[in-house]
């Protein structure tokens, strides 16, 4: 299922999208108020049967598509984790054997057709496309064997950055990468039964149709599953929680000369079981 979250006539709601239509769950699942309720809701594991006949209460191309997840939880991102990405920091410090943990504020993020918007503070915002998991059982200390289990499904992300702010402080990149509406999610979460094995996704980020990434999550130093594994040793993972499980080589500030993103320009991150994430970029 790909579900999303919307706004129509002044109203929101969430629903899953069928065809070229939506079918409202507010309405058949009245009691529970957004996607991150449903997740967390008894609801969530009778969600097939609940729409199964269910018609479109509302054509897709009508309504404004939002974050899927409008209230995520713990937004957590794992740096230079694709293949080739340590060759991009040229610090000399040792390859570590766990990965590069940071957190990232709900406010840092917009919906799919939505500019990202780039500071007055800066001209360095920059892209990162990204498979973005999202966790819909909860659980401590998970195995790896069980962490497709744990997860509720996977949606798109951007990954927008601020990079000179990134740098603003020797041990921390937190300024640089939480800017309002700097990054998006979306269009939808596709749920787990419609994914393959992580290894067999193919991620594409194009600026104005010009490929600038291309990899697969079969080239990450550290996989899904032991992500989900990693985090969940030192924090219960939680319905609603969203993981950026890395971006591929390629972003802006990795050309010479660097080539950051300006207002018009259209941002295109893309797996083909996932759909594709576009974004513009304004001025704020």
């Amino acid at each position: 299922m790909r579900l999303v979250t919307y706004e129509t006539d002044g109203r929101c709601s969430f629903g899953v999208v069928r065809g070229d239509g939506v079918i409202d769950l507010r309405r058949l699942v009245p009691e529970v108020d957004d996607l991150s309720a449903l997740l967390a809701s008894p609801r969530w594991a009778e969600l097939d049967q609940e729409v199964e006949g269910a018609t479109a209460d509302v054509a897709l191309a009508e309504v404004t598509v939002l974050r899927p997840i409008e209230r995520p939880g713990k937004i957590f991102c794992i740096g230079v984790n694709y293949g080739g990405r340590n060759a991009e920091y040229r610090d000399g410090e040792e390859e570590r054997g766990f990965p590069s943990v940071f957190l990232r504020v709900p406010e840092s993020l917009t919906g799919p057709d939505h500019p990202l918007i780039r500071p007055p503070e800066s001209e360095q915002l920059d892209y990162e496309g990204e498979i973005v998991a999202v966790v819909g059982r909860a659980g401590r200390r998970i195995a790896e064997t069980d962490a497709r289990a744990h997860l509720a499904g996977l949606m798109l992300g951007n990954e927008g950055t601020v990079r000179d702010w990134v740098r603003h402080a020797k041990f921390n990149v937190t300024q640089g990468k939480n800017w309002e509406r700097s990054g998006a999610i979306g269009p939808w979460l596709v749920t787990m039964d419609e994914i393959p094995p992580f290894d067999d996704l193919d991620l594409t980020t194009r600026v104005n149709g010009e490929v600038r990434q291309h990899d697969t999550p079969a080239s990450m130093r550290f996989s899904i599953e032991f992500q989900v594994s990693y985090l969940s040793t030192f924090v219960t993972l939680q319905p609603g929680d969203l993981i950026f499980t890395g971006t591929p080589t390629g972003a802006g500030a990795r050309f010479e000369p660097p080539r950051y993103l300006v207002p018009g320009d259209v941002i295109e991150v893309e797996v083909q079981e996932l759909g594709t994430l576009r974004n513009t970029v304004a001025d704020e």
